[in-house]
């Protein structure tokens, strides 16, 4: 198993697994899709943010050789990938936002002729279907019909089927919608799982906490343009926001004031009630200055809590509305 970097960080390939550049697609007078590009190397998960109608799935469309593109390029594994391109099209797990399953076949029965056209079958194919069936929480129910299950348990299914041949690239298109949260918790953790054994993961979600919880890094799209990539620390950074350190004191607030002021990183310092407020570059690591410039005041610090902007304010500085908008 590869190790990972730092959280946060994103993993460095010599070829990643996905790479698109300047993706276009327009339906009649509609710009869907407007030069959309970016990369995504193995043990990486990397967000697709943005609010519905934002040309995430028309993206995904043509990344999974599912929609023809008006312009630009894909490659999966270093091939080439196109509408009629089936060796880099096997390299790609793709979990729709609808769940794609025959309602009347069991999950096992589902699996089994999934893998049979990924070309998989006998012990191999048994195997592999056993295997995810216990992945997803699904092996005790495997050989009830799907339409008898929950809506949690068909996500969790469908995503079964997308890992069955085993891609290097596995599409999940807004997993989470509609889910329970037990199921939310268990993609968490398959996604969590799966970038820990080197699989490339793309994730389109418009849910913010989904973003900074699991990917590696984002790319915010809006209006079919791709505004804003990066990691959560470089996204907050580029437009400009800050931590916000809030100190619950009591002594001379004065003084601690002036001498939070000299702390590398420190922008801004106000006394307010009960305490100060800071704005600081990296803010909780200036905590143990804050703490020895405190001493030295002869101030007690009681509570210290960080604040640090969150890709909704990075979301609504770049374009001017909420997510949910």
């Amino acid at each position: 198993m590869p190790s990972r970097p730092p959280s946060g960080e994103p993993v460095s390939e010599a070829e990643p697994v996905l790479a698109c550049r300047d993706l276009r697609k327009t339906f009649g007078d509609r710009v869907a899709v407007d030069g959309v590009g970016f990369e995504i190397g193995a043990g990486e998960c990397y967000g697709l943010l943005g609010p519905n109608g934002a040309g995430k799935t028309t993206t995904i469309s043509m990344i999974c050789g599912l929609l023809d593109r008006d312009d630009g390029e894909v490659t999966v594994g270093g091939r080439p990938l196109t509408t009629r391109a089936v060796s880099a099209k096997a390299a790609i797990g793709y979990v729709p936002q609808e769940v794609a399953l025959y309602p009347d076949l069991s999950a096992r029965e589902n699996l089994r002729f999934f893998g049979q056209l990924y070309g998989m079958s006998g012990t191999r194919l048994a195997e592999r279907v056993e295997h995810l069936l216990g992945d997803v929480g699904l092996a005790e129910r495997a050989d009830e019909r799907v339409e008898q299950y929950s809506g949690g348990m068909r996500r969790r299914a469908n995503i079964a089927a997308g890992l069955l041949h085993d891609p290097a690239l596995l599409v999940l298109d807004e997993p989470t919608v509609g889910v329970d949260p037990q199921t939310r918790h268990a993609i968490f953790s398959m996604v969590a799982a799966l970038r820990d054994a080197g699989k490339a993961v793309l994730y389109t979600t418009h849910y913010m906490e989904e973003a900074e919880r699991l990917c590696d890094r984002v790319g915010i799209i809006d209006e079919g343009r791709i505004v804003a990539e990066g990691t959560r620390r470089q996204l907050v950074e580029r437009v400009g926001q800050r931590d916000r350190v809030q100190v619950s004191a009591t002594g001379d607030l004065d003084r601690l004031a002036a001498g939070c002021q000299g702390i590398e990183g420190v922008e801004s310092v106000a006394v307010v009630e009960d305490g100060l407020e800071l704005v600081v570059h990296e803010g909780r690591r200036r905590l143990s200055e804050v703490f020895e410039t405190a001493d030295r005041a002869g101030v007690a610090v009681a509570a210290v809590e960080v604040v640090e902007p969150d890709l909704e304010a990075v979301f609504l500085h770049l374009t001017g509305r909420a997510l949910r908008d």
